[in-house]
């Protein structure tokens, strides 16, 4: 089962099953100024799980689902092992008071062990934590489904979702894992985070689901790694890297979405994700062409025309600027000039030239304190 067919077959599951299908919104997220990227399905639905806009009046529907681009960089430097990416599409289903917690977890698991016919390995609840009560009723409902299911019960760390950003909607999640992967995470969002980190109970509660498509359809098609399904086939067979693959990906979208490389910000992520991948591959185009005609995306996301051109022209940039950097290490001057004067990030710096790892993380570490120490006493100005 290809990548097309299977996201098509979780959008179909829901709208049979009453939800109004949601297109997927914008990598920048719309008047959301906590986060620098859209990091997850349900952000776009923000304003309509605490009240501030009504999903029956702008969707005809309490109950939604969709497939939504998603962007997360935290895990940059995993990038490369069997499951991590900066870009994933994030398959959900939402419910804004329409249904709770057995609905939920009986749509889930008929997807995945029927639909997909996928063998749940366990399944994980919240056992309690501080003032939030244990999940008991998700247990039950698990036990009246399967009574052999394993449930495995986790506190905050790891069975508690939200919010994104500072503040926002967010509660106790129950998980499937399947394979050893965790696949699927259901969300009961009960509670609203402050930014203190309090919580107050929301007025509506609402049902917030995420599945990453690229590691469903890799525990579907039995492969190893993300990096070997139908998704990446093409993209590696061009780039012929992991990261590389991972990171033109990304950059394909950002741009199509409006971010161009920069100093700060979302620049500065789609800079740094460029300047990486070009360390390892310098022939941009032909993984470029991978992606934007790549046969799960048609029809499905519009890419930008300018791709090209803005890659091209902030790697001739950026070969210039290390370029101009190694004359000056070539001359004796210290390795660390080139994240002081050129602005290269360290990962970069080690491809290029051999540096004391050690003796470089602690003129680092100076070079940040007299930062902190200026603009300190700038303020104090």
């Amino acid at each position: 089962m290809r990548s097309a067919e299977i996201r098509e077959k979780f959008l179909n599951f829901f709208k049979d099953r009453g939800h109004t299908i949601v297109s997927s919104s914008s990598l920048v997220p719309e008047g959301d100024s906590s986060v620098l990227f859209t990091t997850a399905g349900m952000q776009q639905f923000k304003p309509h799980f605490i009240g501030l806009k009504s999903a029956k009046e702008d969707f005809g529907s309490l109950n939604l689902a969709s497939c939504q681009k998603c962007v997360r960089t935290s895990d940059i430097e995993e990038v490369g092992d069997a499951s991590h990416l900066t870009f994933f599409e994030m398959l959900g289903n939402f419910s804004f008071g329409g249904y709770w917690k057995k609905e939920a977890i009986e749509y889930a698991h008929e997807f995945i062990t029927k639909v997909m016919d996928l063998k749940i390995d366990y399944v994980s609840v919240f056992k309690g934590e501080g003032n939030v009560p244990e999940d008991k009723e998700s247990e039950e409902i698990w036990k009246s489904i399967d009574s052999n299911i394993i449930v495995k019960k986790f506190g905050r760390a790891d069975n508690f979702w939200g919010p994104t950003g500072e503040e926002g909607p967010c509660g106790p999640t129950t998980e499937i894992y399947v394979e050893g992967i965790e696949i699927w995470n259901i969300v009961f969002n009960e509670y609203y985070q402050n930014k203190d980190a309090s919580l107050k109970p929301l007025t509506t509660r609402g049902v917030d689901t995420g599945m990453g498509l690229e590691r469903l359809v890799k525990v579907v098609q039995k492969v190893e790694t993300v990096f070997e399904m139908d998704l990446f086939l093409p993209i590696m067979w061009a780039a012929g890297s992991r990261i590389v693959s991972d990171h033109i990906r990304t950059s394909c979208f950002m741009i199509s979405d409006g971010v161009t490389p920069s100093n700060t910000d979302r620049g500065y992520i789609l800079r740094r994700l460029l300047r990486r991948a070009y360390m390892k591959n310098k022939n941009m185009n032909p993984v470029i062409d991978a992606v934007i005609n790549h046969p799960s995306y048609q029809g499905l996301y519009a890419f930008s025309p300018d791709i090209k051109e803005i890659v091209a022209q902030e790697l001739k940039k950026f070969q210039k600027t290390l370029d101009a950097g190694l004359k000056q290490v070539e001359k004796g001057e210290d390795p660390f000039i080139l994240f002081t004067s050129y602005g290269l990030p360290l990962e970069i710096i080690e491809e290029v030239v051999k540096v004391d790892k050690e003796k470089f993380a602690e003129q680092m570490e100076e070079h940040q304190n007299l930062s902190r120490a200026a603009a300190e006493q700038k303020f104090k100005k």
